[in-house]
């Protein structure tokens, strides 16, 4: 297993929505609901700016995370896998490298924010030293489930 953490080059803008739309729809199902239209619109400009990174084992697309940049945060706002590779510690080597980007950034915080009934989740984000600091609706209003957030800090 090579694998590589970059942000992902425009001309995969297609390959990048392909792979979360597989990678979430199990998510907002349990949640009650499908995937909206217009969803991942926002992956273009996010590109652009370099916010969206990809993880590639030996050339092939096998995981994203896609950011959004605040003063001195990054928000993780979705951590994706393909199916077939789920389960083999490739979300947490993404973690990994994320927070060494956002070092490099100035950031002092990571933060996200998970459906609380998605249990897995919230323990791996604890494992990675991520705490819960508030739980509550989802800002989205899409669906009732309470959200889990979460925060970890940086340091200087």
């Amino acid at each position: 297993m090579t694998m590589t953490f970059k942000p992902a080059p425009p001309d995969q803008l297609v390959a990048v929505d392909a792979l979360m739309r597989q990678a979430f729809t199990p998510y907002v199902r349990a949640l009650g609901r499908e995937i909206a239209p217009g969803s991942y619109d926002w992956y273009g400009e996010a590109i652009v700016k370099g916010d969206i990174f990809v993880a590639r084992d030996d050339g092939d697309l096998v995981g994203a995370i896609a950011t959004k940049r605040g003063d001195k945060d990054l928000s993780l706002e979705q951590i994706g896998v393909i199916p077939a590779r789920q389960k083999q510690g490739i979300a947490s080597w993404m973690i990994g490298q994320i927070e060494s980007i956002a070092r490099g950034r100035g950031c002092r915080t990571l933060s996200l924010n998970t459906a609380e009934l998605m249990e897995d989740r919230v323990r791996l984000y604890s494992r990675h030293g991520f705490r819960i600091v508030r739980r509550g609706p989802p800002d989205h209003g899409r669906d009732a489930h309470v959200r889990v957030y979460m925060m970890k800090e940086l340091g200087p």
